[in-house]
């Protein structure tokens, strides 16, 4: 595991932007394709509108990336709070890429049927590798929750599926998600983590007995140990 503090939000995207771009070019100079899954949330989106920017466009070959996407609210499209349409407006949208290289979850259909839907996709792309995606990007909740694995919800501990669906309480809406075997099999699993607001969560995960019960981001363990957390100096401000 790898622990990164930069000095803010700026600071973190610029870095993260420059390792992203070396650990792009050094995998495709070894296989011919990158996967990646994305995650939501502000700090992605600061990262995405930078590698969209011309200082970084030019500098990933995107006809050779293939996207696709951590977890998703069950709203539709057109609804702002829609993790693939920030996605899209941030950077699919921007960058020249490839249409049937970009792998969403479905929001016109019932939730189950999406998560159904998106494992099949996985399975099949993933298929007779030992290993998942190249990079997976994720945030970190103020209570500690990862993708949509929330504190107290069975979906944290899901041994069998890749993808799964539930109800959020919390938030009135159904939720899908990537679930920990899919993502503790990537070759890599980077965490961005900004801000003061997420200082205390940060904090207990690295600090609180294993709980993931309490701390869902616990259970993100990559089997290759290849994990980073990228955060500011706000972030981290509990840990220095």
């Amino acid at each position: 595991m790898i622990f990164k503090v930069t000095n803010d939000i700026d600071d973190l995207s610029r870095q993260f932007a420059d390792w992203m771009v070396a650990y792009i070019g050094n995998t495709l100079t070894g296989n011919d394709r990158f996967c990646v899954a994305l995650s939501g949330g502000s700090t992605p989106k600061k990262l995405y509108q930078l590698l969209a920017s011309e200082k970084y466009r030019d500098k990933i070959d995107w006809s050779r990336i293939h996207f696709f996407i951590g977890d998703e609210r069950y709203v539709p499209y057109s609804n702002e709070r829609n993790n693939g349409r920030m996605i899209h407006e941030t950077l699919l949208d921007v960058i020249p890429a490839k249409k049937g290289q970009i792998y969403l979850m479905r929001t016109d259909t019932d939730p189950e049927t999406s998560a159904a839907e998106y494992e099949n996709i996985l399975r099949e792309y993933f298929s007779g590798s030992d290993n998942t995606f190249d990079l997976v990007l994720l945030g970190l909740g103020d209570n500690a929750h990862t993708l949509s694995l929330f504190p107290g919800y069975p979906v944290v501990f899901e041994k069998t599926k890749w993808v799964s669906s539930f109800f959020l309480k919390e938030e009135n809406i159904h939720r899908i998600t990537l679930t920990a075997p899919v993502v503790n099999a990537a070759r890599c699993v980077s965490f961005l983590v900004s801000g003061s607001a997420k200082s205390a969560a940060l904090y207990n995960v690295f600090t609180k007995e294993h709980d993931p019960e309490l701390y869902p981001a616990q259970i993100i363990q990559p089997f290759n140990d290849v994990l980073y957390w990228w955060t500011d100096k706000a972030a981290a401000s509990e840990l220095l």
